[in-house]
């Protein structure tokens, strides 16, 4: 049965997969989600085939919605409802991440203007605010004082309700980078470090952020194995600070990574790597 590859846009992420699949003589369908409709009790046509779907959407919640559905018509999601539910969620993640005992940064919830100047008070400034869903650095605030506090906060309370869930973390000293682990069905396949660019603090390779091969000691490996098993993660990015004072503390789980610059820099075939998993999950 082939393999379905669902996305709302082809990037190098996808097109590399699209490739591994041909490389690897494995029979696939490659479907652009925009262009599908699909009632709710049955298989539609373009996917009465399929068995295993991995789900390369851009858009989050066009991923978790679909992933609902394919689990509700007998098709395997990767990743599935709970791991896109919690680990898109940046604070169910710090939830699982915390009750299944992972090192985590210290994180406070608040819910109006108010309560979020009282968390900043207790977390100390600086502090970082982040919205609670959203990637590539967007829409998270690095806020030094009560004054910058005040100012963000209040613009938060004019966006949509979203965005006034206020996720208040401390500010971790990390040595200007980050760690970038790429797990596929239980195994580490990959490890960067995301080394940010003068005078930005993010490490986002979307915010130009550069890739190097990382090495990874048995402690990585065990807090990064047991993130990933706190979200059911089959193929989740894991993303890694070195604090200073903690040592590692996993900072989120992203349950659709890119990987281009995991690629370049260790020169490992992800793509392949997961579309063999893929396989191994369709023989099962």
């Amino acid at each position: 049965m082939p393999i379905g590859i669902f996305y709302d846009q082809i990037r190098f992420e996808e097109k590399e997969l699209f490739k591994a699949a041909e490389n690897l003589s494995i029979p696939f369908k490659r479907l652009n989600v925009d262009n599908l409709s699909f009632t709710l009790d049955k298989k539609e046509v373009e996917i009465e085939d399929v068995d295993i779907a991995l789900l390369r959407c851009v858009s989050y919640f066009k991923s978790l919605h679909f992933s609902n559905y394919l689990e509700g018509v007998g098709i395997r999601p990767v990743s599935s409802f709970k791991t896109l539910q919690v680990a898109g969620n940046k604070l169910f993640t710090s939830m699982m991440l915390i009750r299944k005992g992972v090192k985590t940064p210290k994180t406070v919830l608040s819910f109006s203007y108010q309560s979020a100047l009282n968390s900043l008070n207790k977390i100390g400034y600086p502090a970082v605010l982040k919205p609670i869903v959203g990637s590539w650095g967007r829409l998270i605030s690095l806020i030094g004082d009560k004054y910058s506090a005040e100012a963000i906060l209040e613009d938060r309370q004019y966006m949509s309700p979203l965005y006034q869930i206020y996720y208040i973390q401390e500010y971790v000293d990390k040595p200007g980078r980050d760690i970038r682990v790429t797990v596929v069905g239980g195994e580490i396949v990959s490890a960067i470090y995301r080394v940010s660019p003068p005078g930005q603090w993010k490490t986002n390779i979307a915010l130009g952020s550069k890739s190097e091969k990382a090495e990874v000691d048995s402690e990585l490996a065990e807090i990064v194995l047991k993130a990933a098993e706190a979200v059911d993660g089959e193929f989740v990015g894991v993303d890694v600070m070195e604090s200073p004072r903690e040592g590692y503390l996993v900072n989120e789980v992203n349950p659709t990574p890119e990987f281009r610059g995991s690629m370049e820099a260790t020169g490992v075939n992800i793509p392949e790597k997961v579309i063999k998993y893929l396989v191994s999950l369709a023989k099962r």
